[in-house]
């Protein structure tokens, strides 16, 4: 989620009635979200914040600069293989939402591939009188003929799906259909899908998702479908799904007890469920024989006690009967942690972040299931930079897929097999004059003692005099790392123009695993925010910055950051943007998709929790009488996961006691806050001016 932009399940829900935890809250008429007055007020308030900050002629070319960056058509086509093809959603100016193409590998090679359209979301959009949005397709194993396409209208999780031939390249007229809700599908053969989506009253858990999951066969009504399970409402989510690999074909039912537990069931052909032994809040991977396990509190189990963050395999039927045998493939330390992994035919590729600077391993099981597993490096990122591969076909071949950059380097795609060669396939292009600029890491001790680490892209000539305009970006949540990764449009925005740019690693994200994300979860949510002001404040303390010139951005998650950084540490900046933001948590678990993340946050309507969730909530914490810095709040009408009830409400408030409290709403673009292109670059260029008009 670096840079500007970031990441989204049925339409919006009506807003629920008033509690008396809200009797006092004035701003509750916003929440009708597509009420008239609402939306005259969004459309006011919309108007004056372009006027302002982007209307202009340094606005317009910053926003043709950035629409150059998304719609180059030099940009690397990421592909994903499915059967014999390489599939890729391709936007561009031609195109704003999107063509779904393929191509085969030969072609891929080639610095112009010959494409073939699949599907054209825009003039299926124009055909319809729908703004469609691509929300991804899966696709029957083994034959690849037929897929599930998932189609949002204007951008919001909420979804329709549709049955896809790629034979024919068209929509099945009786095919598997289903209207707009927050579903999950899954193929279990070419005639029966998994289904869970709103069944009705009663279907839909209190986090928005499907409580119900339902094997559908073709060719009957959906009401006939049998029910394959029930949750609670209080479940996050309930789904199903087959391992449709060949020779290891099983049935699984998934449990979301909670944002970090699951139950996971085996599913056996009588229908009976037995659970997959292994705690609640550890990540599950089962890849043909074998079951990965990834704990995220210390694990006792066989007489032994495995570390939080670790990455263990076991032999799946002998675990299910009772064995455990494990083997421990990764343990983290200080300074490393697990990244991710993905599987070969015949492998397994293991990314560690050492610092936040990421290397592979390739592991490989003993042939037979018995014996030891072997080890051996694939690679490492340069320095301050990042390396990421992932298999191509797990089911096919030990061919995979690595992509490697920087903040400074753009991107090159490499192809490789695993113990053979590894070729260079496409480069992005570069987007700015990078010479001039350095890249530099930085720890500093936050208020506990806590070492946090930090990156700074600055020009190599700097002085450190305190007047150079800084923006600091940060997430801490959800365990979800910001690495290194190169950004044009931050680069042509911010660098080029003279700014320096900065990531914080702060707790609350996964930087160095569970440990780093369970430190700032609920009551110890202050660590993230109390990090975030110890890097800003050493950036002042190294006289980078100063805080009429330091500016902090942040968006979803960190939308929360940036609104505790405002309420917290206005002292600390000249300039906020707060982008698709929780900033109510008093009423968080009652607007679109809050009440999922209690475990993150925890349960504001339990007095004990609302006594520390008070502390980090910017919309009761915005007091009259304070030196706050300019604010930019930015949303979407479309966003059915945070949704735009906190930005709306915030805005009005602090606009009414007289702050200076920018707001602006996309009426499309769900929690991206832009359904394309055009859409996203000027959402950026609205926030990038916003921040330049108050930092330089």
């Amino acid at each position: 989620m670096t840079g500007m932009t970031y990441a989204q399940p049925p339409a919006q829900p009506a807003a629920p009635a008033a509690s008396a935890s809200t009797s006092d809250d004035a701003y509750l008429w916003l929440e009708d979200i597509d009420a008239a007055k609402s939306m005259d007020w969004v459309k006011s308030r919309d108007a004056d914040t372009v006027k302002k900050y982007g209307d202009s002629t340094e606005f317009a070319t910053m926003q043709a600069q950035l629409l150059e960056v998304l719609d180059s058509e030099a940009r690397i086509p990421m592909v994903t293989k499915i059967g014999d093809h390489y599939y890729n959603l391709w936007k561009n100016k031609a195109n704003p939402r999107g063509v779904w193409r393929r191509t085969t590998l030969d072609e891929y090679r080639k610095d112009k591939p010959a494409w073939e359209t699949v599907i054209d979301v825009d003039a299926l959009g124009k055909a319809e009188s729908t703004n469609w949005v691509w929300h991804g397709a899966q696709c029957v194993k083994p034959d690849y003929k037929r897929c599930l396409v998932s189609l949002s209208r204007g951008g919001a999780d909420a979804d329709v799906v549709r049955e896809f031939d790629l034979t024919t390249k068209s929509f099945i007229k009786d095919g598997f259909t289903l209207p707009e809700a927050k579903s999950q599908v899954a193929w279990r053969d070419l005639d029966t899908i998994y289904v869970a989506t709103d069944f009705g009253p009663g279907s839909i858990t209190e986090s928005s998702y499907p409580r119900i999951v339902k094997e559908w066969k073709r060719g009957t009504p959906l009401a006939s479908a049998a029910t394959v399970y029930e949750g609670k409402s209080t479940d996050m989510s309930i789904s199903a799904f087959r391992d449709l690999t060949p020779g290891f074909e099983r049935d699984f039912v998934q449990r979301a007890l909670a944002f970090y537990d699951d139950e996971l069931y085996l599913r056996g052909k009588d229908g009976k469920l037995t659970k997959v032994d292994v705690p609640d809040d550890a990540v599950t991977d089962i890849q043909r024989e074998w079951l990965l396990v990834q704990p995220r509190t210390p694990w006792k189990v066989g007489g032994k006690t495995y570390p939080s963050g670790s990455l263990l395999v076991t032999h799946l039927d002998d675990y299910m009967a009772g064995k455990r045998e494990i083997t421990v493939l990764f343990t983290p330390n200080e300074h490393q942690s697990l990244a991710g992994h993905s599987w070969t035919k015949n492998h397994l590729i293991v990314t560690v972040m050492n610092d936040v600077v990421s290397q592979l391993t390739v592991y490989t099981p003993p042939k037979g299931g018995k014996g030891a597993w072997t080890h051996a490096l694939l690679g490492g990122a340069p320095a301050l930079s990042s390396i990421d591969a992932s298999g191509v076909d797990a089911d096919d071949s030990d061919d995979y897929f690595l992509v490697s950059n920087g903040f400074l380097q753009p991107a090159t795609l490499y192809y490789g097999t695993v113990g053979g060669k590894q070729e260079a396939l496409k480069h992005a292009p570069v987007f700015f004059d990078a010479s001039g600029f350095q890249v530099s890491q930085h720890f500093v001790k936050s208020k506990d003692g806590t070492r946090v680490p930090y990156f700074q892209i600055s020009p190599k000539s700097m002085k450190l005099d305190g007047s150079h305009p800084t923006l600091v970006y940060g997430y801490g949540g959800f365990e979800i790392s910001l690495e290194p990764a190169y950004s044009g449009g931050m680069g042509r925005a911010w660098l080029s123009h003279g700014g320096v740019y900065v990531i914080a690693n702060i707790r609350g994200g996964g930087e160095y695993g569970p440990r780093w994300h369970q430190a700032a979860l609920k009551a110890n949510r202050l660590r993230a925010y109390e990090d975030f002001a110890a890097v800003s404040q050493d950036l002042i303390d190294r006289k980078v910055t100063s805080p009429r010139h330091m500016g902090m951005m942040g968006g979803s998650n960190g939308g929360l950051l940036a609104g505790n950084m405002l309420t917290l540490y206005p002292q600390l900046y000249g300039a906020i943007v707060s982008q698709v933001a929780l900033l109510d948590m008093k009423r968080y678990t009652h607007l679109s998709a809050g009440a999922s993340w209690m475990a993150e946050y925890g349960d504001p309507d339990k007095p004990a929790e609302w006594a520390f969730i008070q502390k980090f909530s910017p919309y009761q914490n915005v007091k009259p009488g304070v030196k706050y810095p300019p604010v930019l709040f930015t949303t979407s009408t479309r966003d059915d996961r945070v949704g735009p009830v906190h930005a709306r409400k915030m805005a009005a408030k602090m606009q009414d006691m007289g702050y200076d409290a920018s707001f602006y709403e996309n009426i499309e673009g769900g929690h991206g806050a832009a359904a394309d292109n055009k859409q996203s670059a000027f959402m950026n260029a609205l926030g990038y001016s916003f921040l330049w008009d108050h930092l330089k």
